[in-house]
């Protein structure tokens, strides 16, 4: 009951000004120990910046109860000092209870500042890599450009293609019109070095050449490019079948337009690839 009457007084206060009384911030600090000023008939309030898990006092000369976060402490004595030990989460903190004294010098409230909620940390995720196949459905079509012989042969269509973040998407299919199975093998891929044609490239953007178109092709040499990544249905293609495939290569330093050949393993007819203006 005396507890609870405590409370009440404490909260009664709490809701009035204080007429001289001191209202201090007490930075927490547990190597330090801090002196409360009390005076007689009177609380004084110490509020810490999170709730109290137990207290401890040296002399029945004080009252001190606690509530939450909050610590009542009434004298009963005016001429005792003792110390105060108040634990949180945080650890122990310490207090020296001075005699009780004067209204106008008394501690009406110490409080520790609040604890500023830390910053969430903002955590970057980066899109995974997309997907050839992802791409591509952004991908522009490309036009066949001459005849592409298919009887009795290994024929690649390039279908698509899509440059992106650095790279060059082509997707493409490979029919085998030849009575044996057709192993492809990886792709290669190179680029014309100033490739020159009968009628302007600008034209045949986003065109594949047939085989003869390709054949007037002149250059002054092909460099190879890496393959970033490659994608291939089936790595055996049998007699009337065909599979489809992506591959991506590091874009070479180009101004449109670009020739660029792929090339797969030869079959018995000889060399197997396709020719695109880029």
């Amino acid at each position: 009951m005396k507890k609870t009457c405590l409370y009440l007084v404490a909260l009664a206060v709490l809701s009035c000004p204080a007429w001289g009384q001191k209202v201090e911030i007490q930075k927490p600090d547990r190597e330090q120990i801090v002196h409360v000023e009390t005076s007689l008939n009177h609380l004084t309030v110490l509020e810490m910046n999170e709730p109290v898990i137990t207290v401890a006092v040296g002399s029945t000369a004080f009252k001190v109860e606690w509530r939450e976060n909050k610590v009542f402490i009434e004298p009963n004595d005016a001429n005792v000092a003792t110390n105060l030990f108040v634990w949180t989460a945080s650890g122990r903190f310490n207090y020296e209870l001075d005699p009780a004294g004067g209204v106008p010098q008394m501690d009406f409230a110490i409080d520790q500042p609040l604890i500023d909620p830390p910053t969430p940390t903002k955590l970057e995720i980066r899109p995974a890599d997309p997907s050839p196949a992802d791409l591509l459905i952004q991908a522009k079509t490309i036009h066949p450009y001459g005849s592409i012989p298919e009887k009795n042969h290994v024929a690649i269509y390039l279908t698509d293609v899509l440059e992106h973040d650095g790279q060059i998407f082509v997707r493409y299919t490979i029919r085998n019109e030849t009575k044996k199975a057709y192993v492809p093998g990886s792709p290669q891929v190179a680029v014309f070095n100033a490739p020159i044609y009968r009628e302007s490239l600008y034209g045949l953007v986003n065109s594949q050449l047939g085989p003869d178109a390709a054949s007037r092709l002149k250059s002054s040499g092909q460099t190879s490019i890496e393959v970033a990544k490659q994608e291939m249905r089936s790595s055996r293609i049998e007699p009337g079948q065909e599979t489809t495939g992506i591959i991506a290569i590091k874009s070479p330093p180009h101004e449109s337009p670009t020739v660029l050949r792929v090339t797969f393993l030869a079959d018995s007819k000889g060399p197997v690839n396709a020719t695109l203006v880029f």
